[in-house]
């Protein structure tokens, strides 16, 4: 599995688009360590991204 193709499947999964036939793609890839890191680095890049914004709705608040 390609590392573009692991972040598809974390997208899909974060947002609840992700089939059967891929869910089996992203858990088999759980074997294997390239797969692994891309599986983390796109889950690192989306809750920071939910830091980035959950910070900016903070700072947008009047006080």
């Amino acid at each position: 599995m390609s590392v573009s193709r692991a972040h598809i499947l974390i997208e899909k999964l974060i947002s609840n688009r992700l089939s059967a036939t891929e869910l089996s793609e992203l858990l088999a890839g759980t074997y294997d360590e390239t797969v692994q890191q891309a599986y983390s680095d796109a889950l690192e890049m989306y809750f920071n991204r939910l830091l980035t914004e959950e910070s900016g709705k903070r700072c947008a608040l009047p006080d």
